[in-house]
């Protein structure tokens, strides 16, 4: 896969992401862009954010995008921003739609994942035989959220302005 360099510095509203890596992935890995999370400051850390491309069978169950935000920074909707973001690498990479997953149990983030307009296929715990997998691991809420529906109506409304 061929990485862009016009994501290695990606501004949103209150937030800014730098690149750490990007990284090819192997065989059951995906390629992913690894970003630090900044408040717009560009000097505060306050998380990490990754955008795996692609879909496999293990993506299913580890999703296109894994957040962590620092605890002292949580619940100002810094996941869901920096999501909103990455979703344009993701379209420059033509994908048409991600998985995004969390724990069922984990409240703040599958309430980040749903007002991003992802839909719920299934909440299950991983099988055996996926990657990350232990025997520890509890059921995981799995959604699909449409990227391409949202660049047509984006498209159509251009459009429809001209």
């Amino acid at each position: 896969m061929e990485f862009s360099n016009d994501f290695n510095t990606i501004f949103g509203e209150n937030i800014m992401l730098k690149i750490i890596d990007k990284n090819q992935g192997n065989k059951e890995e995906l390629p992913y862009y690894y970003y630090d999370i900044y408040l717009a400051d560009g000097v505060t850390q306050i998380g990490k954010i990754s955008i795996r491309i692609g879909h496999n069978y293990h993506s299913y169950f580890n999703g296109n995008v894994g957040y962590e935000i620092d605890k002292e920074f949580r619940g100002n909707n810094f996941a869901y921003e920096a999501t909103k973001i990455v979703v344009d690498v993701a379209k420059h990479h033509q994908i048409t739609y991600l998985i995004l997953t969390c724990e069922e149990s984990n409240i703040a983030s599958y309430k980040s994942i749903e007002k991003l307009g992802a839909k719920l296929i299934e909440t299950k715990i991983p099988p055996k035989d996926y990657i990350f997998y232990n025997k520890q691991m509890k059921a995981h809420r799995i959604y699909r959220l449409s990227i391409w529906l949202k660049l047509l109506k984006l498209n159509l409304k251009i459009c429809q302005a001209i």
